[in-house]
């Protein structure tokens, strides 16, 4: 659905911020953008959002070029689910949650009947209905980020850009936002997640890109990429890329370790 071909992008000539980026996102795929603060994740985000102009390259939606559409139309094809932030007035959750029927109104139109059932119905497929009439600066990290998600859903996009969807989340809100977004795959969204847990990939995703100073490492199926040697040149740091025995002894997740030296005993020095 969502092609990325050779995109590029930057401030000035001498600054590359991105270079030659290429990837594609399919329907049911969830895809985990993995690298360092600083190498140009967020930039890409905004890029494919329209936020930032790409200077080289090609976005396209089911073979149609993004940089030739309104932003109603992209809006209608793409929503975008920013880390939970606050609202600058006073707005309950069913509102922040209608504001993604933005897309689908004509200027200066008031939401009707329709698209007041179909925000509800985003809620309550997230299990969040009953939270309906919370202050949206009142909610927790993890409330906040549902009304987001269901905001997208009820934009009726079909491909979800999700900025870190589970930072500021505490453990339980973590695994129940991944559970979210695996079970929004499995009803046909395609989802592009940033995220700085590796993790990450192995529980929830079928696709991972490493980034790093703006251009992409590797990319592939989470198990092929998602390696102890990727990830240890991807943040500069050792980590062991090893399995976890479940439950069932026959079944083993990956898990990623940081391999953590107190002192470089060679020199008497704190690393």
């Amino acid at each position: 659905m969502l092609t990325v071909k050779g995109l590029s992008y930057f401030y000035h000539p001498d600054r590359i911020i991105l270079k030659d980026i290429s990837f594609a996102l399919e329907s049911h795929d969830i895809l985990c953008m993995l690298g360092p603060n600083g190498t140009g994740k967020t930039t890409l985000l905004r890029c494919l959002l329209a936020l930032n102009k790409m200077k080289s390259g090609r976005i396209e939606i089911d073979g149609l070029d993004l940089t030739r559409t309104s932003a109603k139309k992209r809006a209608q094809m793409m929503a975008y689910v920013p880390q939970a932030t606050t609202m600058a007035f006073p707005y309950e959750a069913r509102e922040v949650v209608l504001m993604g029927r933005v897309a689908h109104l004509s200027t200066g139109k008031r939401p009707t009947k329709k698209d007041r059932m179909i925000s509800d119905e985003a809620m309550e497929k997230l299990g969040i209905l009953h939270m309906s009439r919370y202050l949206f600066n009142e909610m927790s990290g993890g409330e906040k980020q549902m009304v987001l998600v269901a905001r997208a859903l009820a934009q009726q996009a079909q491909i979800l850009i999700m900025d870190e969807p589970t930072a500021n989340l505490d453990y339980c809100n973590q695994i129940r936002m991944l559970q979210v977004i695996k079970s929004l795959s499995e009803r046909g969204y395609s989802i592009l997640m940033t995220s700085h847990f590796p993790d990450h990939a192995f529980l929830a995703c079928n696709k991972a890109v490493l980034m790093r100073d703006g251009v992409i490492m590797a990319q592939g199926i989470p198990e092929e990429v998602v390696t102890t040697e990727n990830l240890s040149k991807l943040y500069a740091t050792p980590v062991s890329v090893t399995e976890a025995r479940l439950d069932d002894p026959d079944r083993f997740i990956k898990v990623c370790v940081p391999v953590m030296n107190d002192y470089k005993k060679e020199r008497g020095e704190i690393i």
